[in-house]
């Protein structure tokens, strides 16, 4: 098990790959990720039972997680490469022609940890049940973990799972939603208001939470409990509240980081927030 202190630390490094990655081909997603770095480093360092050193696309007998916006691949990639699916180095390959870490994440490069191709809002979590419902039927006791972004949400498909799931009593699925608040074009209360997304959840039949997603602590504690919920004949949904670009001030509930790169200076500006803990690549 990791101590707290332990993934802080991972969560530091991971934000400085992020920045560094996006700035290096001026491309990229830096502020979703960075709002969603204490999930992952939760998922992959302390609460999803895996194998990074004997990845397959099928998943036997271990946890799976399918990231449905996956335009915040950075974060991803960082802590896929730091928790041992491929060398930290191959980071400095993103978003190049013919590497295997594509600003989407795809599988025709056979990157380890990628079992779908996402970026396409909506479909994450329709593939999400299919290997949950897969896993029932091998009479397996692994959970699925899904991400969405809060501004996936407008998307149909989203309900029309949700429905699915919840009538099919898929138990063995935890969902997250990063619930930063913020889209592409603006805020989602500006862009297409969410409006009570708890109770709208709750309505579809799921059993929800609710956690701080920058708090490492809390992040934790409420996948694991997320984890006791399963097999209760409801599939699971837990509303992450982040902030988008969290760790980097100038980058903070700033929609317009959505997509962009930083330059030279705020690059270093970024770094110099963000301590060096475990090498950079």
């Amino acid at each position: 098990m990791a101590e707290i202190s332990e993934m802080k630390n991972v969560c530091s490094q991971v934000r400085r790959d992020i920045v560094r990655m996006v700035h290096a081909v001026n491309s990229g997603h830096p502020g979703g990720s960075l709002g969603c770095v204490e999930f992952f480093t939760a998922l992959y360092f302390e609460v999803m039972n895996h194998d990074p050193k004997n990845f397959t696309m099928d998943g036997l007998d271990e946890d799976m997680f399918f990231l449905s916006n996956g335009h915040i691949s950075p974060v991803w990639y960082s802590v896929l490469a730091r928790s041992g699916y491929f060398e930290v180095s191959e980071l400095a390959t993103f978003r190049l022609l013919n590497s295997r870490l594509q600003g989407h994440p795809a599988t025709e490069e056979g990157l380890e940890g990628i079992r779908i191709a996402s970026g396409s809002l909506g479909q994450g979590l329709s593939v999400a049940i299919g290997a949950a419902l897969t896993k029932k039927l091998n009479g397996e006791d692994s959970i699925v973990y899904t991400l969405h972004g809060d501004g996936e949400m407008q998307e149909g498909q989203i309900w029309e799972a949700a429905i699915y799931a919840a009538a099919k009593k898929v138990d063995n699925l935890i969902s997250s939603i990063d619930f930063n608040g913020q889209q592409i074009d603006g805020s989602t209360e500006d862009v297409m208001s969410l409006g009570d997304l708890k109770g709208k959840w709750q309505a579809f039949g799921w059993d929800v939470m609710e956690s701080n997603g920058n708090d490492m602590e809390d992040v934790v504690a409420k996948l694991k409990e997320a984890k006791t919920r399963t097999g209760k004949e409801k599939p699971v949904m837990i509303i992450m509240t982040t902030t988008m670009g969290n760790g980097v001030d100038f980058m903070m509930k700033d929609h317009s980081w959505h997509g962009i790169a930083p330059n030279d200076e705020q690059l270093a500006d970024a770094l110099n927030q963000l301590s060096e803990t475990l090498g950079d690549y």
